[in-house]
């Protein structure tokens, strides 16, 4: 099974698919697009450029068709999209709309882990607390738009583990 968690910035993504990994015998963890490509010698804008996200959102693709089973993906290219999106919105992503559209029947289970209420991070600790909002908002509209079946996580780690535990024992074989 490929397990894709997504969200904005600061909201647990990474702790989440750690802590699945140890409960998924098997499983390998695809690390962020963004710290692969670092480790590649990508340098990427010291502010967020949409050109940077256009890149991820192309690693995230290659990744996705690249990998085999039982991968849990640490942001995927729904929520890079996002990004792209809200940094500039004029911009015409229709074909990286519909890119996405294609490689999201790749993945068998999607995980959001949104902005909680109340948030669970200071404020103070948040880089670019707009932005995090804003993409947080916009995942929210999109889920319908890309018409996928996603659990959203909520509470402690424990219980956003449980959830995803829950939800691919109840997700049909693929």
């Amino acid at each position: 099974m490929r397990i894709a968690i997504f969200g904005a910035h600061n909201v647990g993504k990474t702790t989440l698919a750690e802590e699945l990994l140890e409960h998924l015998s098997g499983y390998t963890l695809e690390t962020e697009p963004y710290y692969q490509m670092e480790l590649c010698g990508y340098e990427f804008s010291e502010i967020p450029d949409t050109e940077d996200f256009v890149e991820q959102f192309n690693y995230s693709v290659k990744l996705i068709l690249q990998s085999g089973d039982n991968v849990i993906f640490d942001r995927c290219v729904i929520d890079l999209l996002a990004y792209l999106h809200v940094l500039d919105p004029r911009r015409n992503i229709q074909s990286l709309f519909e890119k996405a559209q294609a490689i999201i029947d790749e993945i068998d289970l999607f995980v959001l882990v949104p902005i909680e209420e109340p948030d669970v991070i200071p404020v103070h600790q948040i880089e670019l607390p707009k932005l995090r909002n804003q993409v947080n908002d916009l995942l929210y509209d999109w889920i319908n738009d890309f018409r996928i079946k996603v659990i959203r996580v909520n509470g402690p780690l424990s219980d956003r583990r449980d959830q995803v535990l829950n939800g691919i024992l109840s997700t049909p074989d693929t």
